[in-house]
């Protein structure tokens, strides 16, 4: 077989699963963002290193929400190291200082997202999130979680404080395509079904949300006609409430 189908194959597997063992976890957290965006809340998403590409996935985007608030602290991503963003992310302490930069509050919602669920400020962020009020989903690898110790002082992981554990039912080490000769696993699932996940979630709040006569307010694509109309009059109406837009 080639490696590439291998790839697309396994991918499946696991998308299949999502659908079959994950849906309940996707209607719980898409109760959540419906009730959210209802009330007037804040969907926050949160994640480091790879992670954070998940963070950026629903923001500013064709169909995407408007009400939604990437987390992009730059020592945390990949753009200026992404060796000391590994350095970075077990570090215990800076998650006050985040949550006060991005105004989240009581009532809100936030994703956190993380294969390994078990970094310190991932953790950090958790226990922080929780006792301010917030509602915290962990979108996470459990397989992965728990071949592992937490790296955190509380020893908890991240699926361990959450309200709602969104499992992306990847292997130990995220990567799954052996290749005869080479050393190792290569190519990683967590970003494709990580990505599949939370538009899933998004269609079924959206659902939710018509069924109440709540319509939410959400970004066309910039490359149609009119698209930039509408898209401009979303940012002038929310640039001084949503950071990064």
């Amino acid at each position: 077989m080639k490696k590439y189908i291998d790839y697309i194959n396994k991918t499946k597997v696991i998308i299949d699963r999502i659908e079959k063992d994950g849906g309940e976890a996707i209607e719980k957290a898409a109760e959540v963002l419906s009730n959210t965006l209802i009330n007037g809340k804040r969907l926050y998403l949160f994640g480091t290193g790879h992670s954070h590409m998940l963070a950026e996935e629903l923001f500013y985007r064709a169909g995407g929400l408007v009400n939604v608030q990437p987390i992009l602290v730059e020592p945390l991503m990949l753009h200026i190291s992404a060796s000391e963003s590994t350095v970075a992310e077990r570090e215990e302490g800076i998650a006050e200082r985040i949550f006060n930069e991005y105004g989240m509050s009581k009532n809100d919602a936030v994703i956190i997202i993380s294969n390994s669920g078990r970094n310190g400020v991932i953790v950090d962020m958790a226990l922080l999130c929780k006792e301010k009020g917030l509602t915290v989903i962990a979108l996470t690898n459990l397989e992965h979680t728990y071949a592992g110790a937490s790296r955190h002082a509380s020893g908890k992981r991240l699926c361990e404080i959450a309200d709602i554990v969104l499992d992306n039912f990847g292997c130990v080490g995220d990567a799954c395509v052996e290749v005869e000769n080479v050393k190792g696993k290569i190519c990683p699932t967590s970003t494709v079904t990580g990505a599949l996940i939370l538009n899933a979630i998004v269609a079924q709040a959206v659902e939710k949300c018509a069924e109440q006569g709540f319509e939410p307010e959400h970004f066309a694509s910039s490359n149609i006609d009119g698209g930039d109309d509408i898209n401009n009059l979303l940012v002038e109406k929310y640039k001084k409430e949503i950071k990064h837009l």
